[in-house]
């Protein structure tokens, strides 16, 4: 059955033969050099008698092209077939960038494995496994680890040869699952293996370029994580790789220009900023708590059964916020007995605090106020808060005063 030659001779773009059987907008050619989707690659995209291939596919053994039109082509008719040329040349670049990328990783991390591949229009995608997460340092590592084996201009090549002996190769990555494609052009027990010298060995089907110095620039661009233990590294090549790198470089300049920092001095004077801004926040949380604090020992006072109570409203603070400040109010030698606050915070909450528990019981101070207006609450006798209480603050402070 014809298989694709693609893989063994990527370089051709052009070609004719015949038609071995005609289908519905399906064409089976006798002898073909598209590549068929496998092992994370796609399709190549072309024209068989000038109409365009869609897709082409392994099946059973032999490559369908499917075709976007009708046509009138039969068994034994000569077709003269085009592979598009830029596509197949970016399928090249990447599909090689990854074993380069993957070479990289094999320089990091010990306990590497292979999880899957894909090649999309605009980025590529490798899956790897490791024990430790990959961590922005060892992104930047990857990247810079690449790019050097494509400067370095190493040769790429590929043969067939036993499973067996393929298997026994030195750190060969070998996946039957995410390549199958590398089992396809020979015999079941024979393996398709391609090398990058001196730098990763893989079994492969896909296509590929013959040095690393074709593959032009790698952009890292992210990663995530897929599954358990699995890290997910997405790059570019080509156009798309030039055009990341140089927003980064552009990103990087302004934010130079911003800081007045040469781009080398960034992380330093992010770090300054972030201390600076978390010095400025502790200032401001600190200025709300005495604020807060001040508001609360002005709150006007009334008397419940010979004890005093300082009841009122509160704004900008939340139960959580009035906490501290309560409870110091009602244990300061001249302060309440009972100290509480009605807010809003998202909804109109409560808090109450008591030194002294005989005076009043903070717990059912709130208990009795949600059985007034609804929500709920909770606490002990020396503070308790409710929340989503069915009233505005000034009612809930009103109904306190008022000897709830």
């Amino acid at each position: 059955m014809p298989v694709s030659r693609a893989p063994e001779e990527p370089e051709v773009r052009e070609f004719e033969t015949t038609v071995e059987r005609a289908g519905d907008r399906a064409v089976v050619l006798a002898e073909t050099y598209f590549y068929a989707e496998s092992g994370g690659q796609p399709a190549d995209r072309g024209t068989i008698d000038g109409v365009e291939v869609t897709d082409v596919q392994e099946v059973d053994g032999e490559v369908v092209h499917h075709l976007a039109a009708d046509h009138d082509l039969a068994t034994g008719d000569a077709v003269a077939c085009v592979v598009d040329d830029a596509f197949r040349t970016y399928c090249m670049r990447a599909h090689t960038a990854s074993h380069v990328l993957y070479g990289a990783a094999r320089r990091l991390f010990d306990d590497l494995g292979y999880a899957g591949f894909d090649i999309g229009t605009e980025k590529v995608r490798v899956d790897l496994t490791t024990r430790d997460p990959i961590d922005d340092a060892a992104l930047v590592e990857l990247e810079r680890l690449a790019n050097r084996a494509v400067w370095d201009s190493l040769p790429v090549t590929w043969e067939a040869m036993p499973a067996a002996e393929a298997r026994a190769l030195d750190d060969i990555a070998f996946n039957d699952r995410t390549e199958e494609g590398a089992m396809s052009e020979a015999a079941a027990d024979a393996v398709r293996v391609v090398t990058v010298e001196g730098w990763d060995t893989a079994a492969c089907g896909g296509t590929h370029v013959r040095n690393t110095a074709e593959i032009g620039e790698i952009t890292v661009l992210d990663r995530s994580n897929p599954g358990e233990d699995a890290t997910r590294i997405e790059f570019a090549v080509g156009p798309v790789a030039v055009d990341e790198a140089a927003e980064v470089h552009a990103a990087a300049r302004e934010a130079s220009r911003t800081l007045d920092a040469s781009v080398a001095e960034l992380p330093a004077a992010a770090e300054r900023l972030r201390e600076e801004r978390d010095d400025l926040a502790a200032e401001v949380r600190e200025l709300r708590s005495e604020l807060l604090g001040a508001r609360l020992r002005d709150l006007p006072t009334v008397e419940r059964e010979g004890a005093a109570w300082a009841v009122g409203t509160v704004a900008n603070g939340g139960p959580n916020d009035v906490r501290e400040p309560l409870s110091e109010l009602v244990a300061a030698e001249d302060g309440p007995a009972v100290a509480a606050v009605a807010g809003e915070d998202g909804s109109t909450f409560l808090a109450v605090a008591t030194a002294d528990p005989d005076a009043a019981d903070a717990g059912e101070v709130v208990a009795a106020v949600t059985d007034e207006f609804g929500g709920g609450g909770g606490g002990g006798p020396t503070f308790a808060q409710g929340g989503g209480l069915d009233a505005d603050p000034e009612t809930v402070a009103a109904f306190l005063r008022d000897g709830a």
